[in-house]
Order: C-alpha cells, then structure tokens, then sequence
C-alpha cells in the first residue's frame, strides 16, 4: 500500500535522526558542557516527562483530532527545537538550559506524534495486517538504531557534538513531508454531545485498567522502562569516563548493539507464530534479560564489546516483546478508543521513564556509573515476573490476535533497550 510504505518512509527519517541524537545530544551535555552525571540523567528525564505530565490528556485530545495533521505539526515542532541547538552552538551560547527546554519541547511533540502514530495505523491496515506492519515498523526503527548511532558518533568526532544535532531536525523535516503525501481521506473524529476531557480520561482509564492482560502489560513495561531510563542516563557517562571510548567508538558500540534489536525485528513473526502471542510475550523478557549483566561486567580491555553484546541481546527480546504485545493492543482496542487507550498505557508504561533517569542520575553522581548499571542490570531480571504470575503464563496465544506464519524477515513483520519499549 501507498500510504503505508510512506508511513514507514516518514518513520524511517524521524527514527534515524532521533538515533543520531541519541548519540549527540549527552555528548553535547558530556563533552561540549561537561555536565555532571547527575545533569545528564536530569537531561534524559526531560525528553521523557512530557509521558509523565500530560500522557493521559494527550491521548482524549489525540482521539477528538486528525492524526495525520497532528502528526505532521509535531515534526515541524521537533525540527524547529532540534535546530536550535546547532545554532546556539555556532553562536556559542548554548547551555544546559537550553538543552532541557529543547527535550522538554521535543518530549511534548513526541507524546503527540507517538500516540497518533500507533492510533493512525489500525487506518491504514486490516486488524489482520497489524502483527506485519508493526514489525515493518520495528524493522525501520531497529534499522535506524544500527546506523544512526554509528553515524551520529562519526559525526560528532568530525563536525562537533552540537553540529551533529542538525541530522536530526533534518530527519524530522523529511518524515513530516512524507506523511504530508499520505493521500487517505481521514474523517474528523465526530463530537460526542456532552462529552468532557475528564469523561475521556477516565474511559481510557476504565477500558485499560479493566482489561487484566493490559494491566499486567502495562506493569511489566513500566518496570522495565524504568530500568531502560537509567540505562540512557548512565551510558554515556560510562562509555567515555569509564572506559574512556572517544565519540566515535561510543556511536559504533549502540550501533553493534542495536543489531539485536533488528534481528528481533525481522523474527518477530516468526517467533509469535510458532511459540505463541501469549508466551512470546513472557519467554522474551525471561530468557534475553539476565545479559544486563554484561554491562556492569564491562572493563576497560575489551569492555566496548562486551557492552554491546549485552545491550545486543536485550534489545533482541525488547524489540520482540513489543511487537506481540503492542500488536494485541491495536487488535484488542475499539477505533475510538486507540488514541485514549495508547496514551493511558503511554502514562502508565512511559511515566517510569523519568523516574527511572533521575534514579540513574543520582546514582551515577553518588556511587559511580558501574554501580548504577549494576542497579539496572538486577532491575532487568526482574522485568519478566509481573508476566509470570500472571495468565498470560498459561496461555499460548492472546484473545483476537490471530498467528501469522507468514509474518517473517525483512519484509514482513514501535523514543532503546536504546529506546523504550513501547
């Protein structure tokens, strides 16, 4: 389809530049600023706490909106932001503050964008398409987190952290042009006589807290987001200081690592199909979790690459985690209701996001970042037990999900773990 293969086009120029950032802008703050642990983590806090502050509003004004336009209005919103930075950078006067105002600002946009986005899709694809094009989607991002890293580090060694950031302000032009060319009449949502924010808010609320699978979902991701969060906040910190790696090397070790998550992308389906939606969902976190461990491991003598190997094997079960159970959200959930039920379980799976940066700030700054991956590595082993005792245990596949064995590789099957799991 047209108007999918430009969704996933749109998808793969914002991901890729967002994952330049995610290798540029705590360089910026580390090397540029020489931000204090504690600063770095209080920056990822901020790209995250828009999730926390206004998640579940976002999601009753995403489903009284056009996605589409809203989405578009998000990218030029992220550009402009992200522009910014390179040019306080060449005016030298850039600062922390600035750094916080442009993640607070790209945060907003992205709770808007994100929850339009996974609403927009159920649109433009049959309920029986969503499992292969969530993983066409995985696939894109995986993609952009093998090379966007790699290039964003290449680029900061070459041009400087904060020209690095341009990257992204372009992605985001380049995805908003392309869903700009999406072509599919999208009806304004229809008002609903006497309806009130708080009334949308707390239907989203009912539909996913009275749904139990949901609610074990949403528990089990918001824990490991938590940890996923103080993962970002420590990382760079300990690539640079700990094991001295030079911006370029920090790039290629998140663009090794993120291969995992683009194998998880391109076996998703399969692995659904064969194992089961229900306990694919559990088995993922169980089995790829304890290599957390690697990162507190990791020395100076061969550190990069057991860092990578590590994050590379968590990413692999992230990545195929959120294809299951992300799909059997979208299948579960009444058209009307997709905006406000992403965005409740956005707060609720997100909301940990800033929490969790604080946590590895703070840690980072009082103990040492090794001390503080080592919290997160025993956060980790204890993401899979929300999903263990629960139903899902016993289950082989999800209500109204139904298993598509041709759902595999590259061309079949959604801010690490380089992103959080959706």
């Amino acid at each position: 389809m047209r108007d999918f293969r430009l969704l996933l086009a749109g998808a793969a120029a914002g991901q890729f530049g967002a994952h330049v950032t995610l290798v540029a802008l705590p360089l910026v703050a580390v090397l540029e600023l020489e931000a204090t642990a504690f600063q770095v983590g209080l920056l990822t806090a901020a790209e995250t706490a828009a999730f926390l502050v206004i998640g579940l509003p976002a999601g009753a004004w995403v489903d009284r909106m056009r996605k589409l336009p809203l989405m578009i209005r998000a990218d030029v919103v992220r550009a402009v932001a992200m522009a910014s930075v390179p040019a306080a950078g060449v005016a030298g006067v850039l600062t922390m503050v600035q750094l916080y105002v442009v993640a607070l600002v790209t945060g907003v946009a992205t709770v808007f964008f994100d929850v339009a986005h996974q609403s927009f899709l159920p649109q433009l694809l049959p309920r029986d398409q969503l499992v292969k094009g969530n993983g066409a989607l995985e696939t894109v991002r995986s993609s952009a987190q093998v090379t966007g890293p790699g290039l964003g580090g290449g680029l900061v060694q070459l041009l400087g952290a904060h020209l690095a950031v341009v990257a992204d302000a372009i992605g985001y032009v380049l995805s908003a042009l392309f869903l700009w060319r999406i072509k599919r009449p999208e009806p304004r949502p229809e008002a609903v006589p006497g309806a009130s924010l708080r009334a949308d808010i707390a239907e989203g609320l009912r539909f996913v807290l009275g749904q139990p699978l949901l609610r074990v979902i949403a528990a089990a991701t918001a824990l490991g987001n938590f940890f996923t969060a103080l993962l970002l906040a420590t990382q760079t910190v300990f690539l640079v200081r700990d094991l001295g790696l030079q911006p370029g090397a920090v790039g290629l070790v998140l663009s090794a690592a993120a291969v995992g998550g683009l194998l998880g992308a391109l076996v998703a389906g399969t692995l659904a199909a064969q194992l089961g939606h229900a306990r694919i969902i559990w088995l993922s976190a169980l089995v790829t979790g304890p290599f957390a461990l690697l990162w507190p491991l990791s020395e100076q003598a061969g550190g990069a690459v057991v860092f990578a190997l590590g994050s590379g094997i968590v990413f692999f079960g992230a990545v195929v985690y959120n294809v299951a159970q992300v799909s059997f959200r979208q299948s579960l959930c009444p058209p009307g209701l997709l905006g406000r039920m992403n965005a409740t379980l956005r707060f609720l799976m997100w909301g940990t996001l800033p929490l969790g940066a604080l946590a590895g700030g703070a840690l980072a700054d009082g103990f040492g970042a090794r001390t503080a991956l080592v919290c997160c590595a025993a956060g980790f082993l204890a993401v899979p037990l929300p999903l263990l005792l629960s139903p899902l245990r016993g289950m082989r596949d999800l209500p109204n999900v139904p298993v598509h064995p041709e759902s595999t590789a590259a061309g079949t099957d959604e801010r690490a773990p380089a992103t959080p799991l959706a």
